[in-house]
């Protein structure tokens, strides 16, 4: 199967509802809190399927990485987890949120 390039300017619930529609898992994060630097506003949403494709963003690219990991395992378990990132959490550093900020980001299956 091609992959094509998505238009970053494209809604990732659009991108969500695309992917649902083709028959892929598909999990959702969504920044719901923020406090300090934090580089995505509350709203902003990562959409992620199964295989790990992704749209969007929850950090600017600081911590995408492990909320992928988070969201294929909520894909594959279809519990929802509440995760944080910060600077005074170890993790934010192992990361790369050392902006100065957190964020809180609530990750959830589809369909």
């Amino acid at each position: 199967m091609a992959k094509t390039a998505l238009d970053e300017s494209r809604d990732p619930l659009a991108i969500a509802e695309e992917w649902l529609d083709g028959g892929r898992k598909v999990a959702i994060a969504t920044v719901i809190e923020t406090w300090g630097s934090a580089s995505r506003p509350v709203g902003s949403h990562l959409v992620i399927d199964s295989e790990g494709n992704f749209h969007g963003s929850v950090s600017g690219g600081c911590v995408e990485g492990t909320v992928i990991s988070e969201a294929i395992d909520v894909i594959d378990a279809g519990k929802p987890k509440m995760l944080e990132f910060g600077v005074a959490d170890e993790t934010a550093w192992r990361v790369g949120l050392s902006c100065g900020g957190r964020i809180k980001v609530y990750v959830e299956r589809l369909g």
